[in-house]
C-alpha cells in the first residue's frame, strides 16, 4: 500500500499515520507539549534542517494538531501550540514512551520503579532547572487549577501510582507483585502528618495521579488529607516533562517520583527512584529546610 493511500485506509491507526507519518512529527508533538513552542528552538532541540521542521510544523498546522500564534509582528515568529486535537495525541505518547522503556530498553517486566543509573532516572534528574508546563488539572473535587500561582510558595509535588479508598473499586489485579506500586497511602498519610512542618517552611504540598478525580476524591475524604490530589489523567503533565509511568489494568500510571518547584515554578530538586515512601517525604522537608 503506498502512503498516499493510507489517509483513504478504512482504519483508524492508517489514518493517524497520515498525519504523524514519521519519527520526526512525533518528536516535534513530544517537544512542543514539553513547552519548546518555538522554531529555532525546536531546531536545536532536534538537530533537524530547517526545511523538515517547516515541512512538518505545517502540515501539523493544516491538520489541526498545531495552531500557531504569534509573539512577534515585525519580522513575524509565532509560537507552535497543540490545539485539543493535538492534546488527543498526549495519551499515545505516554504510551509509546512507556512501550520503548519497558519493552525495547528493558526487558518487558512491569515495574513501578527504576533502578539507580537507568535512563529514567537520568531522565528525572535532568528536570532540575526546567520551568514546570503550564497545564491546568483537576482538583479532587473537580475543580481547575494550575500548577503553580506565580510568586508563590515553594512546591512539593508527589506523583504517586495510585492510592484507593476501602470500599471503592480498590487496586488493580496483581498490585502487590509490580515492583514499587505499593506504599502509596503510607506516603500520602506521612506527607498529612508532615504538612504542618512543610507550611511553616514556607512550601505546600500536592500529590498527583493519573486517577479519575472521584477516585481521589474517595481516597481524600478517607485519608483525610489537609492538602488536595490533582488528577492528570489526560496525561498532559506527563507529557509535558515525559515523566516515567508503567501501565496497570489498562491505565498509565505514574512511578513514585517527588519534585520540588520555587516559586518562579522553576524544578529546584528531584528524587527518584524512591524506595522509601515515608522516608523520601522526611529527605524532601530537609531539602525545603535547607534550600
Amino acid at each position: 500500500m503506498k502512503r498516499a493511500d493510507l489517509a483513504d485506509a478504512d482504519c483508524g491507526i492508517a489514518q493517524a499515520l497520515g498525519v504523524i507519518g514519521d519519527w520526526w512529527t512525533f518528536l516535534v508533538v513530544r517537544d512542543i507539549a514539553g513547552g519548546t513552542t518555538r522554531f529555532d528552538a525546536l531546531q536545536r532541540e532536534l538537530g533537524v534542517s530547517r526545511r523538515a521542521l517547516a515541512e512538518r510544523l505545517a502540515s501539523l498546522v493544516a491538520h489541526g494538531v498545531l495552531e500557531k500564534r504569534a509573539y512577534s509582528a515585525h519580522p513575524p515568529r509565532y509560537d507552535y501550540l497543540l490545539t485539543t486535537k493535538g492534546e488527543g495525541l498526549l495519551p499515545a505518547l505516554i504510551a509509546l514512551q512507556d512501550w520503548g522503556t519497558r519493552h525495547v530498553m528493558g526487558d518487558g517486566t512491569v515495574t513501578a520503579t527504576s533502578a539507580d543509573g537507568s535512563a529514567e532516572s537520568h531522565r528525572v534528574h535532568e528536570l532540575v532547572g526546567r520551568k514546570l508546563p503550564d497545564v491546568v488539572l483537576a482538583r479532587h473535587d473537580g475543580e481547575p487549577v494550575v500548577l503553580q500561582e506565580p510568586g508563590g510558595d515553594w512546591s512539593v509535588l508527589y506523583f504517586f501510582p495510585g492510592a484507593f479508598a476501602p470500599g471503592t473499586q480498590g487496586y488493580p489485579p496483581g498490585w502487590a507483585d509490580i515492583p514499587g506500586a505499593a506504599g502509596c497511602t503510607l506516603e500520602s498519610l506521612t506527607y498529612a502528618s508532615r504538612f504542618g512542618d512543610f507550611e511553616a517552611a514556607g512550601a505546600t504540598v500536592r500529590g498527583i495521579s493519573t486517577q479519575r478525580p472521584d477516585e481521589l476524591a474517595a481516597f481524600v475524604a478517607h485519608a483525610r488529607l489537609p492538602y488536595p490530589l490533582l488528577s492528570d489523567q489526560d496525561s498532559k503533565l506527563a507529557a509535558g516533562l515525559l515523566l516515567p509511568t508503567f501501565r496497570a489494568a489498562g491505565v498509565d500510571r505514574f512511578k513514585r517520583i517527588t519534585l520540588l518547584a520555587d516559586p518562579d515554578s522553576i524544578i529546584r530538586a528531584t528524587q527518584f527512584p524512591i524506595t522509601d515512601p515515608a522516608g523520601s517525604v522526611d529527605e524532601m522537608l530537609a531539602l525545603v529546610r535547607g534550600r
